[in-house]
């Protein structure tokens, strides 16, 4: 992916973002509130439509395209975790969904009138071990009666479709591991009707995260994706696209960073000289800058790989891990060039500082990408 190949996809984002300044999203930081009006203004401009094909009222961009978007939100100040796993949840429906589903939820997912942002995942007792997850779909007849709880799932107050894993065969009656897990499309709208619970979850950032309770819960089975059984690998293909994507946004709060803290290590003058001129200012800044272009080679490599049908296990967790890295140390760099300013909110630093933080622990912490790394790339035995 060259660096200009999506120049006028992201000046049209930057624009958009030009009309959610800072004071918009402080004002949603302060009152925990969802960026509805953000996210309608992608939906109307159809970036949350990037990955959809176009016979299906969407853009039909590669996964670059979908990253760049990304990327660029994030370099103009603004979050696109509001809304960016319409992104990666797509990958499933698109690659392991009927023709008969695509054509049902695409083109309204295209059009805005259905969000598909929920992905039911994670549970409290399993965390990252996902093939322990406890969640059950028992089929009746023509329908899935689901009970269980899923945790960290965000943006489920404000999607009308959840893309759930459960559990459809028990642990002890599958040949192998990696089978009985299901991929399932939840109408929350419905299933807040009929035995579903959200919960919100305050955290440090304004993530609108929420746990998830599924009592006896009823889903049609016309809604299973792909095969019973065959979830967990239909999940995982899509995990290579979250993280390249999560990676790409990171990138985006680097640069963002990097700019602001130079912009203002220019301007301030303390001691008769421009604070930048100092090299324990200028360093960290260059330093962070060195590290944010590495983990971006990183990232389009990932891409293309993706792109490319190939397996990008490794280059997509390696690239999340090292864009999540140098975000953070771009973070560090401007509220240190800052000061005491940079614990200001109308500064916005601290806030994205908060914001930026999340991606070394989510959606896969920075262990599990190493332990992945030592395994799969390096052939080191399974610490796991």
């Amino acid at each position: 992916m060259s660096e200009d190949a999506y120049a006028s996809i992201r000046e049209e984002v930057a624009k958009l973002c030009a009309e959610f300044p800072g004071e918009y999203w402080r004002a949603k930081d302060r009152d925990r509130a969802y960026p509805g009006e953000f996210v309608d203004a992608l939906t109307k401009a159809g970036y949350l439509a990037a990955l959809i094909p176009e016979e299906y009222g969407g853009v039909g961009l590669p996964l670059s395209g979908a990253a760049a978007i990304l990327e660029e939100i994030q370099r103009q100040g603004c979050n696109g975790g509001a809304c960016h796993a319409q992104m990666y949840i797509m990958g499933t429906l698109l690659r392991h969904g009927s023709e008969l589903q695509k054509q049902t939820y695409l083109p309204k997912i295209a059009s805005g009138e259905l969000r598909l942002q929920a992905f039911g995942v994670t549970e409290p007792t399993s965390g990252t071990d996902t093939l322990s997850l406890k969640t059950v779909a028992r089929r009746e007849g023509d329908r899935y009666i689901i009970n269980g709880q899923k945790i960290w799932t965000s943006r489920a107050e404000h999607s009308d479709l959840m893309l759930l894993l459960a559990r459809t065969t028990p642990q002890d009656q599958v040949a192998k591991r990696t089978d009985g897990l299901s991929t399932i499309l939840v109408d929350m709208r419905a299933a807040k009707q009929g035995g579903m619970t959200i919960r919100p979850i305050e955290t440090m950032m304004n993530h609108s995260t929420t746990e998830v309770f599924f009592d006896n819960v009823e889903v049609p089975v016309e809604n299973l994706i792909g095969v019973e059984g065959q979830g967990f690998r239909y999940i995982l293909s899509g995990m290579n696209a979250e993280r390249a994507l999560i990676a790409a946004e990171c990138i985006g709060d680097a640069k963002w960073f990097i700019d602001k803290a130079s912009a203002y290590a220019k301007e301030r003058v303390l001691f008769g000289r421009p604070i930048g001129q100092n090299q324990g200012v200028q360093f960290p800044i260059a330093r962070a800058y060195a590290q944010m272009k590495a983990a971006e080679l990183m990232v389009h490599d990932a891409l293309r790989k993706y792109e490319a049908g190939e397996n990008a296990g490794a280059e997509a967790n390696m690239a999340k891990m090292l864009a999540a890295e140098a975000s953070w140390a771009a973070g560090e760099a401007c509220i240190q060039t800052h000061g005491g300013f940079g614990f200001a909110a109308e500064y916005d630093i601290e806030r994205k500082f908060r914001e930026t933080r999340l991606y070394q622990v989510a959606p896969i912490s920075t262990n599990m990408i190493l332990s992945y790394v030592a395994e799969h790339v390096l052939g080191l035995p399974r610490s796991y």
